[in-house]
């Protein structure tokens, strides 16, 4: 349990120095403000952490924020160690997050589902049930007097 707390805690740190000095110190232009920096995890042993991000743009621009990562990676690892104060300094590993996409996904699928249902009312406004408005017997109804009666 405390392995756990200390990789989770040794996350967070990368987490925040990452994003801190993606903003401020890594003069990259392929790295600018449209990178964020999404979540990160470390693995138990704390020798290998995985820092998931997510770039606002295209493919182009993905991919280029993908180049630059890997290029500040060492300085990004270097800095990491300095805050961590760490015997080992974490390897660190970019990966792109999916959620924007999964998000987005969701999103259309959303609209389909809204799209369809505008269209089953449409073609149900005005429309009448197929029999009565309500097919069920009521206590003290004329069919319930003659069920008795037999």
């Amino acid at each position: 349990m405390a392995d756990n707390a200390r990789a989770k805690r040794l996350a967070d740190l990368i987490r925040e120095v990452v994003a801190q000095k993606l903003q401020r110190g890594i003069k990259d232009p392929r790295l600018g403000s449209h990178v964020t920096i999404t979540d990160t995890r470390v693995t138990g042993d704390l020798r290998e952490a995985t820092v998931f991000y997510t770039v606002y743009g295209d493919d182009e621009e993905r991919a280029a924020a993908a180049a630059g990562l890997e290029s500040a990676k060492g300085i990004l690892r270097s800095e990491v160690g300095r805050a961590a104060g760490v015997k080992f300094t974490p390897t660190l590993a970019f990966v792109a997050d999916a959620l924007p996409d999964n998000a987005r996904n969701i999103e259309d699928l959303l609209d389909r589902a809204r799209a369809s249902d505008a269209q089953v009312r449409e073609t149900a406004t005005g429309k009448t049930f197929a029999g009565e408005a309500d097919p069920y017997r009521k206590p003290g109804s004329a069919d319930e007097t003659d069920d008795a009666a037999e």
